[in-house]
């Protein structure tokens, strides 16, 4: 982490620039990790951490609760209008029959849907009709009723500058004749299996793919799964129950939480990439045992990501490790976002830190991001993956990854690892590194805050006021310019913000093109908020004098 001043913070204690340089001499870790790294050759393990979360100024944020506040009033009037039947309702309601019946539409929880998002609605869900390249085609839509519907108007708006698809490397792209041995496969195989792991849908494939997954991660063995928001959600259960603890980041996906939840586990959130938070929560864990009855744990599991997908986060891996070890917790960590896309050779936030893969309990990535593909994976011990072959609700359930699909992650694993021959994955995910770094320096200078790790693709750019979200999105498309702008609930209420996705398919010419058009927008809207502050959460930075114990 780091203050926008430019000092880094490595383990949780504030360094300036030069002294982040000495992180790597060994003075950095305590707990005996240096040490460890010393004797596993590890020279990359302390790896200076910068990161940064501006506040913005205060006028931003009282004019955006302010809008909030005026659009929530509008939102009361026009509802009294609906209920009176003044103005037309297009929102669901319930059937006359059923008026008697408990609501299945809730109406105050549908309140900011039908009165803000219907508002700017047309940023989402817009159809695209080509391959999510760096480029992409989009069929044009409008709406007569104030985005309630759309209609096509049959025109394709072309080589739209792609700013908003996780395809780090460029590999979601069109046919060519690199995918031969994914359609020799669809030819042999065809699309479906038509069964579930546990039954008759295992295919070679899947056990070539697994193979090739456990290779690539330095691990004993691997599971793979179709869908990669199930591999959280469905696999979670599986390893922790009643009478276990799990400790969440509060930044953690979607799936992790899901997962949480339908495990019956208790859970308990630390402040994100704060370590005094967490050792907190294990502390106490260990000394005060479950509620009540205050027996031990049965297990406790940190669920953790490498990348956070809305911040643009890299996860404080080597201090978890530390207290993992120290607390004899496990830990579970999500790189959907960070493999293929962090690391030297594209391993993820393990090879960023130089960890061994040994620390790591269980791995969990998806395919959907840097390979072009769909599904996720299981990695680890072999008796972890033995287990879920077993236990897992996906493998049980749901239906096998198709066979093209398997093809194309084992040929683009193949391509990152240089086990086709050539170093095309290597230079891929260099380009990815220098485009992400010119990126973000960039926009830093131009004057808008930025958030997340330097070293991430994933780049969010606050917005804050919900109508400068719609009319960004809407003048950057008549610009060609495609991103992806995000608001409540997927994120705090005043931090809406843009969140670009760099890829290693960008072209310099195009992120000066988007950066040009950028400048200008962010001129347009006054959205250069920039004041170079500290953090507008100051949880993130509350540990700068924390040190590990040894």
């Amino acid at each position: 982490m780091a203050d926008p001043g430019g000092g880094a913070v490595c383990n949780g204690t504030l360094h300036n620039q030069s002294a982040a340089a000495d992180c790597h001499g060994g003075n950095c870790w305590k707990n005996g990790v240096v040490k460890e790294a010393q004797q596993n050759g590890n020279s990359n393990f302390c790896k200076p951490f910068v990161e940064s979360f501006e506040e913005a100024p205060l006028h931003v944020m009282v004019f955006t609760y302010l809008g909030y506040g005026i659009g929530t009033l509008f939102g009361y009037l026009r509802d009294f209008l609906r209920n009176s039947g003044i103005e037309k309702c297009n929102a669901a309601v319930e059937r006359e029959e059923q008026k008697d019946f408990v609501p299945l539409y809730q109406n105050f929880e549908n309140f900011y849907t039908r009165n803000l998002y219907m508002r700017i609605r047309d940023n989402w869900n817009r159809p695209i009709c080509s391959a999510p390249g760096a480029v992409f085609d989009v069929m044009e839509r409008v709406t007569d009723d104030y985005n309630w519907t759309f209609r096509f108007t049959g025109r394709v708006i072309k080589d739209v500058i792609n700013m908003g698809s996780y395809n780090f490397l460029g590999l979601a792209a069109k046919y060519d004749e690199s995918m031969r041995t994914v359609k020799e496969v669809l030819e042999i195989y065809g699309l479906g299996v038509g069964s579930t792991r546990q039954e008759m849908g295992t295919l070679d494939k899947h056990k070539e793919l697994e193979d090739l997954v456990a290779k690539f991660l330095n691990v004993e063995d691997a599971m793979v799964f179709g869908m990669g928001f199930a591999t959280n959600s469905m696999n979670i259960p599986a390893l922790v129950g009643k009478g276990c603890l799990i400790l969440s980041d509060e930044l953690n996906h979607a799936s992790l939480v899901l997962g949480a939840r339908l495990s019956g586990a208790t859970i308990r959130i630390f402040k994100h990439n704060n370590m005094q938070s967490l050792e907190k929560l294990l502390r106490d864990a260990i000394i005060y045992g479950q509620p009540r009855t205050h027996r031990a744990w049965r297990k406790i599991l940190i669920l953790v990501e490498g990348i956070y997908s809305m911040e643009g986060s890299i996860v404080c891996l080597p201090d978890i490790v530390a207290l993992k070890k120290k607390y004899k917790a496990y830990l579970y960590i999500d790189e959907a976002h960070s493999i293929g896309s962090v690391g030297p050779t594209g391993r993820g936030v393990v090879e960023f830190f130089g960890i061994d893969p040994r620390d790591i309990d269980v791995f969990m990535g998806t395919f959907t991001k840097s390979f072009g593909a769909a599904g996720g994976y299981i990695a680890g011990r072999k008796d972890l993956v033995d287990y879920l072959r077993t236990h897992s609700h996906s493998a049980a359930y749901a239906t096998s990854m198709s066979p093209p699909v398997a093809e194309q992650i084992i040929r683009v694993m193949k391509l990152i690892m240089g086990l086709d021959g050539t170093t095309k994955g290597l230079q891929r995910i260099q380009q990815l590194a220098k485009n992400t770094r010119y990126f973000r320096q960039r926009l830093s200078k131009m004057g808008f805050i930025v958030y997340g790790n330097e070293e991430s693709p994933v780049v969010p750019l606050l917005l804050y006021m919900p109508a400068k979200v719609a009319a960004f999105a809407r003048h950057l498309l008549k610009r060609k310019i495609g991103v992806v702008v995000v608001g409540f609930p997927a994120t705090p209420l005043a931090e809406a913000r843009a969140r670009f996705c760099v890829s290693a398919a960008h072209t310099r010419e195009m992120l000066d093109t988007v950066l040009e058009a950028l400048d200008e927008m962010g001129d347009l809207l006054d959205v250069k908020y920039s004041r170079n502050r500290k953090s507008a959460r100051p949880e993130l930075y509350d540990e700068m004098s924390f040190e590990l114990e040894d």
